[in-house]
């Protein structure tokens, strides 16, 4: 497994792990990845809808006025965060390589340097702003929806993550009273359905904003989401953050791809889950567990590494599972996405598809569950649920709404 860069340089070439490349996260990275790949189709696209004629450039106000007080407090905030955080990660790397999340969601920080260099941007800013003319000008422009592709895909990227933290923070209420600062701030645990629920809601508001037909936009966001799950599932796969499934069955003998597709027991985890890898020394990591020592300390001490966890038994590799399904999907949805004429329908197919798939996913993956109508189901099979029931409604209020639609034109 490859929790971040250098034990995958290190299966490469043989270099050290948990190295300075360590920084760079195998989640974080494939996250970045998948948010490409979906901005990616939503711009060609939305391209293609524009040379259909189906959406157009709209005029946009843009507004240039002198800096505003509000802008100087501001720019100044955030150079003063990065002020102090950045002088404290080069002096304590070492902290930063295990735990980015939580040294920048932290108080850590050289704070006096910060202020200064907060209140020098600040400074700067506010003479810079005499300079300028008083009293606003406006102007109109043409803007061609697929130009704001990079504002819609990081409105989405972020409001994914808040959402896909809070609803996992949600589905953990005695974790979080009994360490709200810590599951808050803590840069594990994310719920995917979550995100995309409040990605959705954000994105739409912000596209209603830009004066662009919603539906068009969300028959995108299908494709797009399913091909982000497919690649961002790979981060899951490959750092092996506990997204696995339960102990697998055995390899049936029709299994004609890679075992580890099947089961895998995810050596080196960033979840730390199992026992410890081959060559550690078991009574060094009791040791140092007696002495109240960090989970990475122990690992380096009884093995060498700081991510030195192994499963006990291979369990289900559902998130390759999920790679396959979802990247299936977009290739359904990709084919579909010429022949279905009714705005909106996409939308709800993939409603549809990412409901049923994800409940069936959960049948082999290790959750919590409770009664639901009778039925004992995990949190995400009761959300996919409603999925699938809102997806059939709303393809079967489209087209009753088109053919409304069809027939008073008809009769004007």
């Amino acid at each position: 497994m490859y929790p971040d860069l250098s034990y995958l340089l290190h299966d490469l070439f043989g270099t050290q792990p948990d190295n300075w490349t360590s920084i760079f996260k195998t989640f974080g990275l494939l996250l970045a990845s998948a948010l490409l790949a979906a901005g990616w189709v939503l711009k060609k696209e939305l391209i293609r809808l524009e040379k259909e004629g189906k959406i157009s450039a709209t005029k946009q106000k843009v507004k240039a006025s002198k800096t505003q007080m509000s802008d100087v407090v501001t720019n100044g905030l955030i150079a003063l965060f990065f002020g102090s955080k950045i002088p404290y990660v080069i002096s304590n790397f070492s902290d930063f390589q295990v735990n980015p999340a939580g040294v920048i969601f932290s108080t850590k920080g050289n704070w006096l340097i910060g202020i200064l260099v907060g209140a020098a941007v600040s400074v700067y800013l506010y003479l810079e702003s005499k300079k300028t003319p008083e009293g606003p000008s406006v102007k109109e422009v043409m803007q061609s929806p697929h130009e704001k592709t990079s504002d819609i895909v990081i409105l989405a990227g972020l409001s994914g993550v808040i959402g896909a933290k809070l609803f996992s923070v949600f589905e953990n209420i005695p974790a979080l009273v009994q360490d709200p600062m810590g599951v808050l701030f803590s840069g594990s645990g994310l719920n995917v359905l979550g995100g995309v629920i409040l990605a959705t809601i954000v994105v739409i508001w912000y596209i209603r904003k830009l004066k662009i037909n919603p539906w068009y936009v969300m028959d995108i966001g299908g494709m797009g989401i399913l091909v982000g799950y497919a690649v961002g599932r790979l981060g899951c796969q490959l750092s092996g953050d506990g997204d696995w499934g339960i102990v697998a069955a055995a390899i049936p003998e029709s299994w004609f791809l890679p075992d580890w597709m099947w089961s895998y027991d995810f050596p080196n985890n960033v979840a730390q889950s199992g026992g410890l890898i081959e060559g550690c020394s078991q009574e060094a990591y009791d040791a140092a567990y007696t002495k109240g020592i960090s989970e990475e300390q122990r690992c380096l001490t009884a093995c060498g590494v700081k991510y030195c966890h192994q499963l006990r038994e291979a369990v289900y590799t559902t998130s390759v599972f999920e790679t396959i399904f979802w990247f299936g999907g977009f290739l359904m949805l990709w084919m579909l996405r010429k022949k279905i004429q009714i705005a909106g329908v996409l939308f709800f197919v993939y409603m549809i598809y990412n409901g049923v798939m994800r409940f069936l996913i959960e049948e082999i993956r290790v959750n919590d569950k409770s009664s639901f109508m009778g039925i004992e189901m995990s949190q995400a099979q009761k959300i996919s649920t409603w999925f699938v029931v809102i997806g059939i409604f709303g393809i079967l209020w489209l087209i009753n709404r088109h053919k409304k639609n069809r027939g008073n034109v008809e009769i004007s």
